[in-house]
């Protein structure tokens, strides 16, 4: 069993070593860090599952962005991680459903992610939602996605995304 609880500051250290662990210490290299830098994630949607010993499990990390000119507000899902030994039980779906309904009720309307298509399309995330959308490369388009919360989240989206502060 697991029990998911909000990321708290003292759960830092394990967090990081489990990205560490899970995409290796030259994961900050890649160009989605670069929209995070200075940027603090969204607390509230920073999720973690431990199991019954305490163990960290997995960890979900989200992050604000901008698209455009018109600068629209986006999430940035990642990372999210599961310990190796953990991998096939769930716990990676658990944190994606789970944070995604809870960004919703706190009105975010649409997320974007570097990821695999077929695992999250079953999420909901497409290429067809980010076409007018590019990223900081270096990127693979075909990797980027994107999951409108809201009907016609997307519509009138175009450009670069960009971090939050900028």
């Amino acid at each position: 069993m697991f029990r998911l609880m909000r990321e708290l500051p003292e759960d830092g250290p394990d967090v990081e070593w489990l990205l560490d662990l899970a995409f290796a210490p030259g994961r900050t290299a890649l160009s989605s860090y670069r929209l995070r830098e200075g940027v603090p994630p969204v607390a509230e949607l920073c999720t973690i599952a431990r199991d019954d010993y305490g163990a960290l499990a997995g960890c979900i990390r989200y992050w604000p962005v901008k698209i455009g000119e018109a600068r629209m507000p986006a999430l940035l899902l990642g990372p999210v991680a599961v310990h190796p030994t953990r991998q096939g039980e769930g716990i990676g779906a658990l944190l994606i459903r789970e944070t995604l309904r809870r960004a919703e009720e706190l009105g975010w309307e649409r997320v974007l992610l570097m990821g695999d298509p077929p695992y999250y399309g079953r999420f909901g995330f497409s290429r067809d939602h980010v076409c007018d959308i590019l990223f900081p490369s270096p990127y693979n388009p075909d990797r980027l996605l994107g999951k409108p919360l809201t009907e016609g989240a997307f519509d009138g989206c175009r450009g670069m995304v960009q971090s939050w502060t900028s």
